[in-house]
C-alpha cells in the first residue's frame, strides 16, 4: 500500500494518489521531497535516459538541455478542454466537454500508460508557501522533465506537505506522457472538481500543471466563486527618486513585449536620476483585497517559463543574465561545444549545430520549398528560477503581495490606439480592456491587419464563460475601496510609410512615468472621448531623436478610426449573447454617443 510510504497523513490525497496509481500502472511510486539530493539524482537519472543533456559546465553551470518531440512543441489549443456541468459556463471562448465525457476518454489513454515508468507525486505551492494568497496543488507526473521544471517553476516538496497538513484542500493534477501521440493528446479541467488531467503531451504550457491550467484556467474560477482575480499580468515595482516604490500590472497578448517590460531596463538619463524597475513577476497575476484596502497582487510563479527567440543584450539583458545558471533549455540548437544557441542571441551563429529536431543544421540551410531552416524552433523556451533575476524584485515572495496604483492593457495595433490613455473610469477600463486586441502580421495565420481580440490577454486562459468572467471584473470594481486606476497602452503604431513611431523597450519607462503622476495626481491630461491622453509635453523626450510632432501623432485620436473600431467591437461583443454585461453595453453607448 502507498499509505505506508507517504510523507503525509491527508487522507483524501493519499487515496486519490491510490487510485490514480491503479489507473496508471507505473512500476513505482516516489513522492517529491525537493531536497538538493533529490534534485541531483532526478538529474543524473534523465541525463542517463537522454532526456536531459548536460551543458557545458563551465560556460552554462547546472544548466541543460532538453529536446521533445516534434508534435509537441506548444499548447495545444484545439484539445484543451473546459469540463463543466453546463457548456454555458465554459462559454463561447472555451472548448467544452461534459466531466464524464473528459473523465471516460483521458482514463482510456491514462489506462496502463505508465507501465515501466516511475510515478512521480510533487506537493506544489502556487505563491509563498503558507500565504493567504497561495494555492496548492499536487501534480502526478511520469516525466523527470516535468519534476525538474516544477521545481523550478514552483515551490515544491515536504515544506508544502506541511502546510496541507491532514485535511487541506488542494487541486488535484494528473500528467502522463503516455506515448506522445497528437491523437490521443488532452488538456481537461474541471472546474468544479479542482481538477486538472493531461495526457499525450510533455510541452510545458501542456504537461506544467500549475502554470497557466491552474494559475490561470482553475484559479480564474475559484477566484469568481471566491472573490479574487486571478490573471494573466505581469507584476513590476517602480522606483523614482525620492518616492515610494510603486507597483503595477500589465496585461498584453502574445509578441507585444510582455517579459520585456516586466524585466525593463531604464534610459540613461533616467537611471543617472535614481529610477529602478522591479520585477514581481513577468506572466501572472493573482489579485487579492488586501486588509487596507488597496487590490494586492502576488506572483504564483517561482520560476519563469520563457521564448528563448530575439533574447539577447539589447532586448532583454536582465533575461540574459537570469538564464545563464540552473537553468533548462528546450528546442533550441544545440552547438559542439555543449552550449545551446538560438536565432537572435549575442552570439554569432556556429558553423554547425544540432537543431532543435535532432538534425545536423548549418547557417543558410534551406528545405526543399527553398524556406531557410531554424536551428532553435520559434517557441523554444527557458525554464530559469525567478531568484536569479537580476532585477527581481525584494518584495517578490512577499505573503502580503505588493498594492497595486495602475493596471495597464494594450495590444499591437499600426493605428487608432494612442500611446497611452487613461480610461474615463473602472467600468470603462474594464470596457477597454474587453476590446484588447492585435493585428495580425505576415507570421500568423489569417488575414495581415485583420484584429484577433484578446481581451485582458485572457482568451486562451479564462476557465470558464468570458462574459461572466467581465462581470466579475464589473463586481470587484465595487468591492476593492481603493481602485487602481486603469490605463491602454500601445507601443506599436506606426507612421505613413509603417515605421514603429516609437522606441519602445527602456523608453517606455518614460510612459510609466506619467501613468504614476496621473495616479497621483501630479500631471493633467487632455479628456478625448477615448479617455485622457497626455499633453505631449509631459511625456519626457529627453535623449530621444524624435521628429518634430511625434509624440502628438502618437496620443492623437481620430474619431473616424474609432468609429470603424466599434463596428468591430460590436460584432464580438455580441458573441457572448445575454452572459454580456449591461454595464460594458452601456459604455459601449457611451463611447458611441461622444464619438459623434
Amino acid at each position: 500500500m502507498i499509505a505506508m510510504e507517504t510523507p503525509t497523513k491527508h487522507k483524501e490525497l493519499i487515496s486519490w494518489v491510490q487510485d490514480m496509481e491503479k489507473m496508471c500502472r507505473p512500476d513505482k511510486v516516489v513522492w517529491i521531497n525537493g531536497s538538493l539530493e533529490e534534485k541531483k539524482r532526478l538529474e543524473d537519472e534523465a541525463c542517463g535516459t537522454g532526456e536531459l543533456i548536460k551543458l557545458d559546465e563551465k560556460k552554462l553551470p547546472g544548466c541543460f538541455f532538453h529536446r521533445s518531440n516534434p508534435n509537441d512543441v506548444a499548447r495545444t489549443e484545439s484539445l484543451t478542454f473546459i469540463c463543466t456541468k453546463n457548456k454555458e459556463d465554459a462559454g463561447p471562448t472555451n472548448n467544452w466537454m461534459a466531466p464524464q465525457e473528459a473523465y471516460e476518454r483521458a482514463a482510456d489513454i491514462f489506462g496502463g500508460a505508465m507501465k515501466g515508468r516511475t510515478m512521480y507525486v510533487i506537493p506544489f505551492s502556487m505563491g509563498p508557501v503558507g500565504s493567504k494568497l497561495s494555492k496548492i496543488g499536487v501534480e502526478i507526473t511520469d516525466s523527470i522533465y516535468v519534476v525538474l521544471n516544477m521545481r523550478i517553476m514552483t515551490r515544491i516538496g515536504d515544506a508544502v506537505l506541511k502546510v496541507l497538513g491532514e485535511n487541506g484542500s488542494f487541486t488535484k493534477c494528473l500528467h502522463s506522457k503516455a506515448d506522445l501521440d497528437i491523437k490521443k493528446r488532452l488538456i481537461l479541467h474541471f472546474p468544479e472538481d479542482n481538477t486538472i488531467w493531461s495526457v499525450g503531451s510533455g510541452y510545458g504550457g501542456n504537461a506544467l500543471l500549475g502554470k497557466k491550467c491552474l494559475a490561470l484556467r482553475i484559479a480564474s474560477w475559484l477566484g469568481k466563486t471566491e472573490g479574487w482575480m486571478a490573471e494573466h499580468m505581469l507584476i513590476l515595482g517602480i522606483d523614482r527618486p525620492g518616492k515610494e516604490t510603486k507597483y503595477i500590472t500589465a496585461a498584453f497578448p502574445s509578441a507585444c513585449g510582455k517579459t520585456n517590460l516586466a524585466m525593463m531596463i531604464p534610459p540613461e538619463g533616467y537611471k543617472a536620476k535614481g529610477y529602478r524597475v522591479w520585477t514581481v513577476g513577468d506572466d501572472i497575476s493573482w489579485l487579492k483585497i488586501g486588509s487596507d484596502g488597496t487590490l494586492r497582487a502576488i506572483n504564483p510563479e517561482a520560476g519563469y517559463f520563457g521564448v528563448i527567440p530575439g533574447t539577447n543584450s539589447k532586448s532583454n539583458p536582465n533575461a540574459v543574465a537570469t538564464i545563464k545558471k540552473n537553468t533548462i533549455f528546450t528546442n533550441a540548437a544545440l552547438t559542439p561545444d555543449n552550449t545551446v544557441w538560438w536565432e537572435g542571441s549575442d552570439d554569432p551563429a556556429p558553423p554547425k549545430a544540432i537543431d532543435w529536431s535532432g538534425n545536423e543544421w548549418h547557417p543558410g540551410m534551406v528545405d526543399d520549398r527553398g524556406v531557410s531552416v531554424k536551428a532553435a524552433h520559434p517557441n523554444s523556451r527557458f525554464t530559469a528560477p525567478a531568484s536569479q533575476c537580476p532585477c527581481v524584485s525584494p518584495k517578490w515572495e512577499d505573503p502580503e503581495g505588493v498594492p497595486i496604483s495602475a493596471i495597464l492593457f494594450g495590444g499591437r495595433r499600426a493605428n487608432v490606439m494612442p500611446l497611452v490613455f487613461e480610461t474615463l473610469s473602472w467600468n470603462h477600463g474594464v470596457f477597454t480592456a474587453s476590446t484588447v486586441g492585435s493585428e495580425k502580421t505576415a507570421a500568423q495565420e489569417g488575414v495581415v491587419g485583420e484584429i484577433r481580440r484578446d481581451p485582458m490577454a485572457m482568451l486562451p486562459f479564462c476557465g470558464y464563460n468570458m462574459g461572466d468572467y467581465f462581470q466579475h471584473w464589473i463586481n470587484m470594481g465595487k468591492k476593492i475601496p481603493k481602485l487602481p486606476k486603469i490605463f491602454h497602452v500601445n507601443w506599436f503604431r506606426t507612421d505613413d510609410h509603417g515605421k514603429f513611431m516609437w522606441p519602445g523597450f527602456g523608453d517606455n519607462m518614460r510612459v510609466l512615468d506619467w501613468i504614476l503622476d496621473r495616479c497621483e495626481g501630479k500631471v493633467d491630461a487632455i479628456q478625448t472621448p477615448v479617455g485622457f491622453v497626455p499633453k505631449a509635453s509631459d511625456i519626457n523626450s529627453e535623449g530621444l531623436t524624435l521628429a518634430p510632432g511625434t509624440i502628438e501623432k502618437l496620443v492623437s485620436v481620430n474619431q473616424a478610426e474609432w468609429r470603424e473600431e466599434q463596428k468591430d467591437q460590436e460584432k464580438f461583443f455580441k458573441t457572448f449573447g445575454d452572459r454580456f454585461p449591461k454595464e460594458l453595453w452601456d459604455e459601449y453607448d457611451g463611447l458611441k454617443k461622444r464619438l459623434g
